[in-house]
């Protein structure tokens, strides 16, 4: 179905990800085996009519990722190229321009990259994981930051065909994104050089295991950077929201960063600071024309923006980072 081969080199042939080899490629072997999507053939046919095409210029370090050729496309190509590309929809994280097609995700993820850009270690020469990765949208962005080995994991299999319809035709890169949550890798893992957590501390249950198991993957020295909904208050404020938060289920603690900083430093992090903190507006989140269902501004009361439909305070995002000590 999806071929890891080259991935497995990859680890075979770094002396620091080799002894985890046997562990992820089991956790992959055994996901692969339970998969009961009935999508999922469609998905694959997508995959599989995706034309054949060379691509000679890549732009990965700009806000649109962009895949294009200096070679013209027929009439019949781009038809079949879009075809495919809208048989993956709703595409969630980007944009993307492949060989001219626009792909505009509901959410600008450059955005977000923008604010926290200039606050990370530099990222050359980095073994990086991106936990909650989406189609993989971050992953090209640090990958064009110079990291040596870009690992994302996100359980979704419709974020990974989407993500292999990208590789594709960006061609052999050490970036790829494996189809596990971060309760399927091996623990500890001790070796990443910066972590990313986006979008996903407010999804666990239980907050303060969540920063353990972040932990529990990076190298002594290494950076986490945690980017999640907040809420404004004391170290003492943390918001549990009802069954819903902005129409989302899923949504457990959205503490304000002060009391988020002080549980990072609680369990052992260093040098923690925040770097951003950001109300997410329509212009970053929202429907489009490549993901037609309900987003932001659907999410918000109508009488007052600043307010969720539950009558909750708006989605605020902060980003912080930290370190584990040596």
């Amino acid at each position: 179905m999806i071929d890891f081969a080259d991935f497995y080199q990859r680890l075979d042939a770094d002396e620091v990800l080799a002894p985890y080899r046997p562990a992820l490629q089991n956790a992959l072997d055994g996901k692969l085996e339970r998969v009961n999507h009935g999508d999922l053939p469609g998905w694959l046919k997508a995959l599989d009519n995706l034309p054949a095409l060379t691509a000679d210029r890549l732009a990965l370090d700009r806000g649109t990722v962009t895949i294009d050729s200096t070679e013209s496309l027929s009439a019949e190509q781009a038809q079949q190229l879009e075809a495919s590309y809208r048989a993956l929809m709703p595409w969630r994280k980007g944009p993307f321009r492949v060989f001219g097609l626009e792909i505009d995700t509901e959410w600008r993820s450059d955005f977000k990259w923008d604010r926290l850009a200039p606050h990370i270690s530099d990222l050359r020469h980095r073994r990086v994981l991106d936990i909650g990765c989406g189609s993989g949208y971050h992953c090209w962005r640090m990958h064009a930051a110079g990291a040596r080995e870009v690992i994302g994991i996100d359980p979704s299999l419709k974020f990974l065909i989407q993500f292999r319809s990208l590789k594709r035709y960006i061609g052999d890169t050490p970036v790829e994104l494996l189809p596990l949550g971060i309760e399927e890798l091996p623990r500890p893992m001790r070796v990443f050089d910066t972590v990313f957590s986006m979008g996903v501390f407010y999804h666990r249950k239980s907050p303060i295991d969540h920063l353990l198991e972040l932990q529990d993957l990076l190298r002594p020295g290494g950076e986490l950077v945690l980017e999640t909904l907040v809420v404004d208050g004391d170290q003492h404020t943390v918001l549990l929201p009802g069954e819903r938060y902005a129409q989302m289920r899923n949504v457990w603690f959205l503490p304000s960063v002060a009391a988020l900083c002080q549980w990072l430093e609680r369990v052992g992090y260093v040098n923690v600071r925040c770097v951003d903190v950001n109300q997410t507006s329509p212009d970053e989140q929202r429907s489009t024309d490549w993901m037609r269902f309900h987003s932001l501004s659907d999410f918000l009361d109508p009488a007052d923006p600043q307010l969720t439909v539950e009558g909750y305070p708006a989605p605020k995002r902060a980003i912080v980072l930290a370190e584990r000590p040596y």
